[in-house]
């Protein structure tokens, strides 16, 4: 019997001990990656109903009867008709009922329309709920895009901040015609946000630094390079305040629907954002090599695909997003920058994503329901006097429960179902 004459200098298998590498499942290494990533082929009902999107409605829901219950327990008629619950329990539960009522009418008023209040603005609450959303729907992108290349992107806060302070200095340093100056300053946060995006890839691709520890130093380093601006050259002349200098006029985006709502036209940049990403992401060749970066790394490198190059343009991408949000936070609300222009956006944007399953379009409602939470919020706050601090609890319940979707699926008994299903499945193909 021959056998192989192998070379010892030559790394590759002899044709004997060669195997052939097992071919990668389209939808292993195309499909999608994240949580809840979507199935092809699948209709509208169906995604809906599978078992990663059912999480996703099951988690809000759940959190919002939590939050019900906390209301029900602060609530001060509902303590004082607690006391004599045994003798007229129906008292009890009817202040119980308009206290859940009457919080979550006016949460919901708040966020689309009221015809109670007298102003404008007030009345059309969806307005504010959109211009809300709009910083949380591109932040959601920027997470979203790294999740599809299996990277957790935790650094939109500084993503943000480097666009918002790149916009910041193209809208007050120049003075140029609108047609002009404000696609500059677009483009200005975009590639802020791009190159702090950008480097924790390129560091993620070249020393195998994770980008987590990387994303977290780079936020501080990001809010204190602002402080120190705001302190110095971004110095608004003759203030006081750590605020920098208002961008002009031709560097705001216009409003969409007249002065008296704050809603702008960086909601209809980050509905185009949206759809660029699904198009990179669902029917670009650099998408398919980054979602099979993301499903299996040494199965692309396998295939040929460059993992380093990926990992760096799912990052530049991602942070361009984010660079995007400080843009329009900058030209769109706030004019001018100062060092809490990020807030908590970062750290919501990965809420936002997570709700949305890692998908565009997902990401898309989850940051307009977050939206609609901090634009009802405040009317919740005054109107059913129920502190605001419950919309936070609510907000925070949801990320527990997607973070630790077995917990959802046994209050609801969704893995038993998924087995049953399964088996039945197995006996028809065995019938088969």
């Amino acid at each position: 019997m021959s056998s192989a004459v192998t070379n010892p200098k030559d790394p590759r298998p002899s044709a004997a001990g060669a195997k052939t590498p097992k071919p990668v499942a389209a939808g292993a290494a195309a499909g999608s990656t994240g949580p809840g990533a979507p199935q092809a082929g699948r209709g509208l009902g169906a995604k809906i109903f599978s078992g990663s999107a059912l999480v996703s409605v099951l988690s809000v829901l759940v959190a919002l009867i939590v939050g019900a219950l906390l209301i029900v327990v602060t609530d001060k008629r509902v303590i004082e008709a607690s006391s004599y619950f045994f003798g007229r329990p129906g008292d009890t539960l009817s202040a119980a009922w308009d206290a859940v009522s009457t919080a979550y009418g006016a949460l919901i008023k708040g966020a689309t329309f009221d015809p109670s209040v007298s102003d404008l603005a007030g009345r059309f609450g969806i307005f504010e709920t959109l211009t809300q959303a709009t910083p949380l729907i591109l932040t959601g992108l920027a997470v979203t895009v790294a999740f599809r290349a299996g990277l957790f992107n935790i650094g939109g806060m500084g993503q943000l901040i480097a666009g918002a302070t790149a916009a910041a200095w193209v809208g007050f340093t120049f003075h140029l015609p609108a047609v002009i100056h404000l696609p500059l300053v677009i483009l200005a946060g975009f590639l802020g946000g791009a190159v702090w995006g950008g480097f924790v890839g390129w560091l993620k691709a070249r020393t195998g630094a994770h980008e987590v520890i990387v994303t977290i130093m780079l936020n501080n380093i990001a809010l204190f390079f602002l402080l120190f601006l705001l302190r110095g050259a971004f110095k608004a002349p003759g203030g006081n305040q750590p605020v920098s200098a208002p961008v002009a006029d031709t560097a705001m985006f216009p409003h969409l629907l007249g002065s008296e709502f704050r809603l702008n036209w960086a909601f209809v940049m980050a509905i185009l954002a949206v759809v660029f990403v699904w198009w990179f992401i669902e029917r670009s060749t650099f998408g398919l090599k980054i979602r099979a970066i993301g499903a299996n790394p040494a199965a692309a490198r396998t295939a040929g695909m460059v993992v380093s190059r990926g990992y760096i343009l799912a990052m530049v991408i991602a942070g361009g997003m984010a660079g995007l949000a400080g843009a329009g936070q900058i030209s769109g609300t706030e004019r001018t920058l100062d060092d809490n222009i990020a807030g908590q956006l970062g750290f919501d944007a990965i809420t936002v994503a997570l709700l949305g399953r890692s998908t565009p379009w997902g990401t898309f409602w989850a940051a307009i329901l977050f939206g609609a939470f901090r634009a009802g919020g405040q009317a919740m706050s005054v109107q059913a006097d129920v502190s605001i601090d419950i919309v936070l609890v609510v907000q925070s319940l949801i990320v527990l429960f997607i973070a630790a979707p077995p917990l959802i699926k046994a209050m609801f008994g969704l893995e038993r179902s998924a087995r049953a299903e399964k088996k039945s499945s197995r006996k028809a193909a065995k019938a088969a």
